[in-house]
């Protein structure tokens, strides 16, 4: 046992050291001029023919009749190119696990149900190999997730060119994360009648019961935290009850994972009881209660499009057209890649199945950009290509919603133009050069 996990740690170094000459980007000073583009500025309006100006990482001007400054100016000629704001991936454990079948390398969880006061931002791992696949698709920005059994912890939202998670952090413990208890029923084993013996039936839990407990639990805690913040002072400082202070004055907002109906309801509860600004993280059956969504300001992520129907009469293509029902119900949503096989890498891919069901391709693009940064409260500074925020930007010779076209050749941020090198890129020249293939394209 001890050689195979030695094997397996031995693969993993060696291929953590291929990327180390990959370094972040230098601080941008200047201008720099992208001209004669086809820009998509995020927000539903598109320039045919546009140019972007970009003063000291800062978008200055955005619009069709920019001219070039004299001076020192960095022109890139964007001519027949697509320019998007850079993608958010909203729900994402990058840097908390880089191999999942080495336990050293995966740091996402912590013991315990109630663990409000842990930081995902803390151990996420800036040198992670998986960062760099993520930017080659457009992804230049996600929100970073512990996972738990019930309270988790606070994520933070990072940006992927960066030395370490202090140069990372782009919003930090932002939001509170709690994962619904199923509400589900088991299947019922043993006893007489359920196919055991009789006279040997045993006592069974109840699911339902066990995780109606266990929101109950969740709420006297949020009573005893309020509580806690209501006091003039205190003789001792409660880690777990400074952790969620934010969400009682709405500078943090709670994400409840959960996808039943059933699970949503209880989320409302939530809001009506305690006020908190609600995300829904998953939101599978979202579709149902739209209006009811709609009416109580709650945001929705939705978190793997590409999956079977959540129950066995909805329609086949179900998690396709539901981020058109939230769409045309005006809920805020936005579009994750929760594949473990993806690590987050298709993100635009999901949002391009949305645009062939129902969304345009603009409101698929919004809801990977200016929707997600509504959602992680970054809209101020990102999600868009509009003055005053950012340069997170991506040029891409095709759809960069479409697998087939999308081939992203230059990326911003904050107006540092990034190195696109990942570690697929390395293979695939790797062994161009032993076995002499010849480019697909």
């Amino acid at each position: 046992m001890r050689c195979r996990f030695l094997i397996l740690l031995t693969c993993f170094l060696s291929n953590a050291s291929s990327q180390e000459n990959v370094y972040p980007a230098k601080e941008n000073k200047g201008i720099t001029i992208i001209k004669n583009a086809i820009i998509h500025v995020g927000n539903g309006k598109v320039f045919e023919n546009g140019a972007i100006k970009i003063s000291n990482g800062k978008i200055e001007q955005v619009g069709a009749d920019i001219s070039v400054p004299a001076g020192d100016v960095t022109v890139v000629d964007a001519k027949g190119k697509h320019v998007y704001p850079g993608l958010i991936l909203p729900v994402s454990n990058l840097g908390l696990i880089e191999v999942s079948a080495v336990r050293a390398t995966t740091d996402v969880r912590e013991i315990g149900e109630m663990n409000p006061s842990v930081r995902s931002i803390v151990a996420y791992n800036a040198d992670s190999k998986v960062i760099n696949t993520l930017r080659s698709n457009g992804i230049l920005l996600a929100n970073i997730v512990p996972q738990g059994s019930l309270l988790a912890g606070s994520s933070s939202v990072v940006q992927l060119d960066a030395w370490n998670w202090e140069d990372a952090a782009y919003k930090t413990d932002a939001g509170i994360h709690f994962y619904m208890p199923s509400l589900m029923p088991g299947p019922r084993v043993g006893g007489a009648g359920s196919g055991g013996v009789s006279g040997t039936q045993q006592v069974q839990s109840d699911p339902v019961k066990e995780g109606l407990d266990k929101i109950d639990k969740v709420k006297t805690f949020f009573r005893v935290a309020k509580a806690y913040h209501d006091a003039d002072s205190h003789e001792e400082t409660n880690l777990k009850f400074a952790a969620v202070k934010g969400l009682y004055n709405r500078t943090q907002k709670l994400y409840v994972h959960a996808n039943m109906v059933k699970q949503m309801l209880v989320a409302l509860d939530f809001i009506e009881e305690f006020g908190f600004e609600v995300v829904i993280v998953g939101g599978s059956e979202s579709w149902q209660i739209a209006d009811l969504l709609k009416q109580n300001d709650v945001s929705v992520i939705l978190q793997q499009s590409h999956s079977l129907p959540t129950m066995k009469d909805d329609d086949i293509d179900q998690p396709y057209k539901t981020a058109a029902v939230l769409q045309k119900a005006g809920v805020l949503f936005s579009i994750s890649d929760d594949d473990g096989s993806t690590r987050g890498r298709n993100l635009p891919f999901n949002a391009g199945t949305g645009a062939a069901y129902g969304l345009t391709k603009e409101e698929a693009l919004q809801s990977i950009t200016l929707n997600a940064a509504k959602i992680l409260g970054i809209a101020d500074k990102t999600g868009s290509i509009e003055p005053g925020k950012d340069a997170n930007i991506v040029i891409s010779e095709g759809d960069i919603l479409d697998m087939r076209s999308s081939i992203v050749t230059d990326a911003f941020i904050q107006g540092r133009k990034i190195d696109l090198t990942d570690k697929h890129k390395q293979l695939y020249e790797r062994y161009n050069q032993k076995y002499n293939l010849k480019r697909p394209f």
